[in-house]
């Protein structure tokens, strides 16, 4: 009688575990539509007939609730932080605006050269002086201090200014003597050689030819055009051939060598630089020579009718027209 006591009881309470699982898992049971009142269903009690195994306590809850608890994960120590995020970052200063670019002097120069006009020349010059005030034993403050000599001067008779004489003199002087200076410091550079020569030929326009001759420059002057017809003859568009061929030109009987000053200017109408703007006074300079003689006479016609073709030039597109009305 006990055991079957016992066995109805068990099965009383599998019943009552079933159906309140059931009941709880369905809402359509717990909760009708539109009720306000969920329905429970009276807990069923095993009857007291003492004490069954695995049998629920009455003052035990059914299903315990669970609580979820979220364990915090265990930060790390100061010095493993410092390990995974690596070494300290040092931020750099921002940099410092780029420094404006101290551009040489004599750069400078060259620059203002190159694009010509008076006061350029003018300007050049003065950058150049400068520069050999500052550094007297400077090979290329010397030579290009020369080369601006020449150049201011030569442009002042170009422009046929009033004092166009006195400029070339004064300063065909003082290109003389910073090419010799040049010469002196550094022999085997064409440079110095050839710009000695040119500021002789602005100091004997202004003086005369004769003048210079009386004063011995004739011989400096040779000298310094046949070393830089040796060392570079295509020295500043050939400059060197055709100084040649206007030196043994111009000389006076019997200095002169005709013969020599029109081999020059045919090695110089070979080159690249015969007839192009910037040496146009080569034109008119051998046309002088060809008019001469007879046999010559219509290339030199031919070739100082090229002058204002090829040239804007006031000062050698006149000089050429003088010539072609003397033909």
């Amino acid at each position: 009688m006990k055991e079957t006591v016992v066995s109805i009881s068990i099965l009383v309470i599998t019943f009552a575990f079933g159906f309140s699982n059931l009941w709880a898992g369905d809402s359509e049971i717990r909760k009708e539509p539109g009720d306000n009142v969920r329905y429970e269903l009276p807990l069923i009690k095993a009857p007291e007939t003492g004490p069954v195994e695995d049998a629920v306590p009455e003052d035990e809850p059914l299903i315990e609730p669970v609580e979820v608890v979220t364990e915090a994960e265990p930060q790390p120590e100061s010095e493993e932080v410092i390990a995974k995020v690596g070494p300290p970052v040092v931020l750099s200063s921002p940099p410092e605006p780029p420094k404006p670019i101290k551009i040489d002097i004599l750069t400078q120069a060259a620059e203002l050269m190159d694009k010509k006009d008076l006061q350029n020349f003018k300007q050049a010059l003065e950058l150049c002086m400068d520069a050999v005030k500052k550094d007297p034993d400077s090979f290329k403050a010397n030579w290009m201090a020369a080369k601006a000599c020449r150049l201011y001067g030569m442009e002042t008779q170009e422009l046929e200014l009033s004092d166009w004489e006195d400029t070339c003199e004064l300063y065909g002087k003082k290109g003389m003597a910073f090419g010799e200076k040049a010469i002196q410091l550094n022999p085997e550079k064409v440079d110095g050689h050839y710009w000695y020569g040119a500021n002789v030929g602005i100091y004997a326009d202004s003086v005369s030819i004769l003048t210079a001759l009386k004063e011995g420059l004739k011989d400096k002057t040779q000298d310094s055009f046949e070393a830089s017809y040796k060392i570079n003859k295509y020295y500043y568009k050939a400059a060197p051939i055709a100084a040649l061929g206007r030196f043994w030109h111009i000389l006076p009987w019997p200095l002169s060598d005709k013969d020599d000053s029109m081999k020059y200017y045919r090695e110089f109408q070979k080159t690249e630089f015969f007839g192009v703007s910037d040496t146009i006074e080569v034109n008119v300079f051998f046309a002088e020579l060809l008019m001469e003689k007879n046999k010559t006479k219509n290339e030199a016609k031919a070739m100082l009718e090229w002058v204002p073709q090829i040239s804007d030039n006031k000062y050698w597109n006149k000089k050429a027209k003088a010539l072609l009305d003397d033909i």
